[in-house]
């Protein structure tokens, strides 16, 4: 079973935007893996290879994101080829990244009391 509306999509290569805007040559868009919204709360969660780095500007953008108040940030190192495999799921706090689980059902756990913590949000 998937959910993907297509399971064969590429990454999209932002290679034509390198350069386009001359004094900040590096900008380039970046892409997230996993998003829910709740009344103006997200859950973004950024998935990595064991061992795969968050690129620089990706690091940036997420530590932005989770600044705002409105974004929580996860980073789970696994895999979604086959079948969701996750190995580690860390939380990206103002001190740095905090290990919050290890399983799919500690990912499903977090995003079940995500959506009860974003629901009873009213701002």
């Amino acid at each position: 079973m998937t959910a993907m509306r297509n399971p064969d999509a590429k990454h999209i290569d932002f290679a034509e935007f390198i350069g386009l805007i001359p004094t900040n040559p590096k900008l380039l868009p970046s892409n997230l893996d996993m998003v829910l919204e709740r009344k103006g709360k997200f859950l973004v969660g950024e998935w990595k290879r064991p061992s795969e780095q968050i690129s620089f500007g990706q690091r940036i953008l997420l530590e932005k994101l989770n600044g705002t108040g409105h974004f929580i940030v996860l980073i789970i190192e696994g895999d979604t080829d086959e079948q969701m495999v996750v190995n580690k799921i860390q939380i990206l706090t103002s001190a740095g990244l905090e290990d919050v689980g290890e399983t799919v059902e500690d990912l499903k756990n977090i995003i079940r009391n995500w959506y009860d913590w974003a629901n009873t949000r009213t701002n």
